[in-house]
């Protein structure tokens, strides 16, 4: 056999080898509606929303690097319509990174501050390491190309889809994805699920303002029974609500835990998660403390 055709087999296995090992990047679907999906993959990252519309699909996240195609795959399994619109609800690179694998025809749409985010794709509050930055080699290709301060609606009728900003939280950029005629909303991180959350104050994230944001988002939005979160199950209106609550009670504990003289390590050892939030994540001790920092540098910077 000739070298080059034994180079030519060599090289056609190491791609097969490549193309199986991708194939561990499994896409798991959750149905709400006939037109709404949920896709979740284990080391995928955020949860992914799919939106069927009558001519198009719009999607919310892309989960981290790597996954966009994954995604594209399942949603040609779902329908025949094309990718029209994403939205990404905030810049954290497990929510966006899939963005470089769809095509040039999508509106890539965001709040303005999680566009200037994403663009800078700073490490986050607690890493020393910069994300990812999947759009450095795409010549910006999968940034917003389009944006919005504090409402913006897509669409109308049944394929309408409304776009509110309530203030910082998860960060400084955190859009409210709502599906008015499923009666659902896409919360990002900004309800990440029942636990502690991850306050990035090194991309705009607040401790002081995330429970009068998310109660406003809570108080203002309509006419909606089932919540996206970020990274967790389903959830209800009524437990974001008391999600406003959970973190109201946080910043509570420390504004208490500083009035009486306690440093932060003092404060995170001394607290223990409340019984009252029922089915509520163990806390990250870790994630404790780094949240009562971004706290206290707010208040006291």
């Amino acid at each position: 056999m000739k070298r080059s055709v034994v180079l030519a087999i060599v090289v056609m296995l190491s791609l097969a080898v490549v193309v199986a090992q991708d194939t561990t990047k499994v896409i798991d679907v959750e149905q709400l509606e006939d037109n709404l999906f949920v896709l979740r993959g284990e080391g995928g990252g955020g949860n992914t929303a799919i939106f069927v519309t009558t001519d198009g699909v719009v999607v919310v996240d892309t989960k981290n690097p790597g996954w966009g195609q994954p995604i594209l795959t399942q949603i040609s399994a779902l329908t025949s319509n094309p990718v029209t619109t994403l939205i990404n609800t905030h810049s954290h690179g497990d929510h966006v990174s899939g963005n470089v694998a769809f095509a040039t025809t999508v509106e890539f749409v965001a709040h303005e501050t999680t566009k200037a985010n994403m663009e800078a794709m700073r490490p986050y509050t607690g890493r020393t390491e910069p994300p990812v930055n999947v759009f450095a080699n795409t010549n910006g290709h999968g940034l917003p190309t389009r944006t919005f301060t504090d409402r913006m609606s897509l669409g109308s009728g049944p394929d309408q889809v409304d776009l509110y900003y309530f203030g910082r939280a998860h960060t400084g950029g955190d859009a409210w994805v709502v599906f008015p005629s499923l009666r659902t909303l896409h919360a990002g991180d900004a309800f990440l699920g029942k636990r502690v959350p991850f306050l990035d104050a090194a991309n705009g994230g607040s401790g002081v303002a995330i429970p009068d944001t998310v109660q406003r988002a809570h108080d203002t939005i309509q006419n909606v029974d089932t919540i996206i979160t970020g990274h967790g199950t389903q959830a209800t209106w009524a437990e974001l609500d008391e999600w406003a609550a959970f973190n109201r009670d946080f910043l509570a504990m420390v504004r208490a835990g500083r009035a009486a003289g306690k440093t932060v390590d003092q404060i995170a050892s001394g607290w223990t998660q409340p019984a009252k939030y029922v089915g509520y994540d163990p806390p990250n001790a870790a994630g404790v403390k780094r949240n009562i920092q971004v706290i206290v540098d707010e208040l006291e910077g």
